[in-house]
């Protein structure tokens, strides 16, 4: 197996751990034990299965590490198809990490939130409880931010496959779709979030999850034409 080939292989089972343990900590642990709408019984929730909601940030926190080895993985790869616009495609995605990393502060939040004690703090148990879930809102709103720069990498990459010649450009042509979706979907819950609030919204991320799942397979199991990217580093 050559180098390119493992460092592609490398980049597929890092995007693989970020969509399942993402999936793992919107879907089986916020999804589970969040309420905007119910502070108390969030934080009844949160103290009740605190093991599954420390869970959920180690494997968001782990996530924004895997996302950083996928970002230097796919610029080592890329770089040979353009080197300038590959950088590109690096920061962006370094920037949404970074942004990524932070949010996963507001995730613990809650748990320093509701382990304070009431008589000591200055707060109020239902002020600790609405803290919490204020605390949940912030976490959601940096993962849009993060997205507004992910997106911009997910146009760079998609091009960047498309072009390169070692990697299919149907891929490369969903990465591109999934990163305007993540750009509208980002920028709409700015501007009108009355609208994006409504369910058939949900549905511009389904072009996301499936573009992103396709590349994550394809790096994990195929890797990279080998002798194809070998002679676009040569003609670099």
């Amino acid at each position: 197996m050559t180098p390119p080939v493992r460092t592609a292989r490398l980049a597929g089972l890092a995007y693989l751990y970020i969509i399942f343990a993402g999936l793992f900590a919107e879907i089986g642990v916020r999804g589970q034990l969040v309420s905007y709408t119910d502070p108390a019984g969030t934080a009844a929730k949160i103290l009740a299965s605190e093991m599954l909601y420390r869970a959920g940030f180690v494997a968001e926190l782990l996530m924004t590490a895997a996302d950083i080895l996928v970002a230097l993985c796919l610029y080592r790869i890329l770089l040979v198809v353009d080197r300038h616009v590959s950088l590109a495609g690096l920061v962006f995605r370094l920037i949404s990490a970074a942004i990524a990393g932070t949010k996963a502060l507001f995730f613990l939040m809650p748990l320093i939130l509701l382990h304070m004690d009431p008589q000591t703090s200055g707060f109020s148990a239902g002020e600790l409880e609405r803290l919490s879930v204020l605390s949940l809102r912030l976490h959601g709103q940096a993962y849009n931010i993060s997205l507004v720069f992910f997106g911009f990498d997910c146009l760079i990459i998609g091009w960047l496959i498309w072009k390169s010649g070692f990697l299919p450009r149907l891929i490369g042509t969903g990465i591109v779709v999934a990163g305007v979706c993540y750009l509208v979907t980002s920028l709409m819950i700015f501007l009108t979030p009355a609208l994006a609030a409504s369910g058939w919204f949900m549905l511009l991320f389904v072009p996301c999850l499936i573009a992103e799942a396709a590349l994550a397979v394809w790096l994990t199991i195929r890797g990279i034409n080998a002798e194809a990217w070998k002679k676009a580093a040569g003609a670099a």
